[in-house]
């Protein structure tokens, strides 16, 4: 067997680290997301559904969430069937279908309200550390072609 070569060592791979703290973070709020029924996926959709004013477009939600509508279509039907929020063709362009929480969804909305910080609490990082690692990794991915906001609280 030969020795591992520093490029190609586990240790010294920044992909690790970030695939298995992914791994860990979707684990935990899954745990904290069954108490109210939601997946991980279903939890990021809705929030974004919640930041808008109106109701946002499927294309919208998809860049926002940076899914494509194969991912995000079969999410969206999901929380619907699960009452959260109501899909519709927008009567200006019946192309676009536009997506907004229900009255249950927007109950929803304080159900989850503990979960950021739930998470936070058990990920034992001071909060400018979270908020720094948040910015650090919105660099990353506008440098991978990405885009995401950072302006938004630490979660």
């Amino acid at each position: 067997m030969s020795a591992t070569t520093p490029q190609l060592s586990l240790d010294d791979m920044v992909c690790f680290p970030l695939y298995a703290a992914t791994r860990a973070v979707t684990r935990a709020y899954a745990d904290l997301l069954a108490e109210v029924g939601l997946t991980y996926p279903q939890y990021l959709t809705m929030l974004a559904v919640w930041e808008a004013e109106e109701p946002r477009s499927v294309r919208e939600l998809g860049d926002r969430l940076m899914l494509d509508s194969g991912t995000l279509t079969p999410l969206l039907k999901r929380l619907e069937v699960a009452g959260h929020v109501v899909r519709r063709r927008d009567e200006r362009d019946e192309r676009r279908v536009l997506v907004s929480a229900t009255e249950r969804g927007e109950q929803l909305r304080a159900e989850v309200a503990e979960v950021p910080a739930r998470l936070f609490a058990a990920m034992g990082l001071e909060l400018a550390e979270l908020v720094e690692l948040r910015e650090r990794l919105g660099v990353l991915l506008e440098n991978l072609g990405s885009s995401v906001r950072t302006d938004a609280p630490a979660s």
